[in-house]
């Protein structure tokens, strides 16, 4: 399963798209409406592929390229009205792997970015499961089994699990998990952050006990 960021500032657009993604089996897509958005995205997530819009609130699709180029060798496509080759030239110039000129085909569309996703990864391994004590996490499956018993958790607690058992023994604080599981949204309180942390310790049944609380900082998993 591959993951893409799409961002793009017309919402018509994003729904089209991810209606057409949501029922093909091997291209999971995540959205961002403007640059500055899809920037944070970039920054805090893991993705296999980036699809761009060039003209964009915020940082546009050329500017976001060329950051993104600064830290990633990810896919980048753009998604475009411009078609003068100037501006096609640029892109390339900047590092981008493709572009998809508006209006397109949906088949032609999913087509040429898994064509890319393969090629780019042809040995992807599957994400790994997570073993920690009686708690099993399987990141392709998107579930969480405790004793062999399958724990039904929400995205955010699942993630913020994840996250954990990706750094035991650290002391993650509550600035880490926003960033991690809600990618910085300034509008998240740390009692919500906390809330959530108190009902995946109960889901988590003695299990639970091994997420530590540590006073002024945030959390450790043991």
């Amino acid at each position: 399963m591959y993951r893409v960021l799409l961002v793009e500032d017309d919402r018509q657009i994003r729904e089209v798209i991810g209606d057409y993604f949501s029922r093909r089996e091997k291209i999971v897509l995540d959205f961002a409406e403007d640059g500055n958005i899809g920037l944070s995205k970039i920054l805090n997530e893991s993705y296999d592929l980036i699809l761009l819009d060039i003209m964009m609130p915020g940082l546009d699709g050329f500017e976001l390229c060329k950051i993104t180029r600064r830290r990633s060798d990810v896919p980048i496509v753009f998604l475009t009205g411009k078609v003068r080759e100037e501006d096609v030239l640029y892109g390339y110039e900047l590092g981008a792997d493709d572009y998809i000129v508006k209006p397109f085909s949906l088949a032609v569309l999913y087509s040429k970015l898994l064509a890319i996703l393969e090629r780019a990864t042809p040995e992807k391994e599957p994400s790994k499961i997570i073993e920690s004590g009686k708690i099993l996490l399987d990141p392709l499956r998107f579930e969480v089994r405790v004793a062999g018993e399958v724990v039904d958790l929400p995205p955010k607690e699942y993630l913020i699990l994840k996250y954990m058992m990706e750094h035991p023994g650290i002391a993650i604080t509550r600035k880490l998990l926003l960033a991690a599981v809600w990618n910085g949204d300034e509008y998240i309180s740390e009692r919500v952050i906390d809330n959530r942390v108190k009902n995946l310790r109960k889901k988590l049944n003695k299990e639970g006990a091994r997420i530590k609380t540590l006073v002024g900082v945030g959390y450790r998993f043991d």
